[in-house]
């Protein structure tokens, strides 16, 4: 009679706990914003290059502040749809010298408190960071297309 009371109350235990572990939220995973992704992305250079506390800290601040004036350049797809082609490679073409502007201007502010092998190694873990998330995004397009 005991055995029989332990298993069900083990039993009752095991389906109070399943009901409870499967009542929390099964919602996708929250998107970081474009803000906190470039922070995340940031501290993660600055932790690859082991800068010091102060240096990370500016660091992460001129390097969002890049992304943030990149950012303002994307295309907005109302003109691009509108243009034609030759206007989309003139655009295209002036998005590119923009953003070679704004590297130059941040280049600059870099070598304000990085030492040159430090901003090539910045400027490479950037590409493999976006090299990353291209190949991650065309992974999910191929998803959604075969489902």
């Amino acid at each position: 009679m005991k055995q029989i009371v332990k298993s069900m109350m083990v039993a009752l235990m095991m389906i109070a706990t399943c009901t409870v572990a499967f009542a929390q939220p099964q919602g996708k995973k929250q998107r970081m914003s474009r803000e906190q992704l470039a922070e995340v992305q940031a501290h993660h250079i600055a932790e690859q290059l082991a800068f010091s506390d102060d240096v990370t800290a500016k660091f992460v601040s001129v390097f969002c502040q890049q992304q943030q004036e990149i950012w303002a350049l994307a295309p907005r797809l109302g003109r691009m749809a509108a243009a034609t082609d030759e206007e989309q490679i003139q655009q295209r073409f002036d998005r590119s010298e923009k953003i070679l502007a704004i590297r130059k201007k941040y280049y600059k502010e870099y070598s304000q408190f990085l030492t040159q092998a430090q901003i090539k190694r910045v400027y490479e873990i950037e590409r493999q960071t976006m090299k990353r998330f291209a190949k991650k995004a065309k992974r999910q397009a191929q998803k959604r297309q075969n489902r």
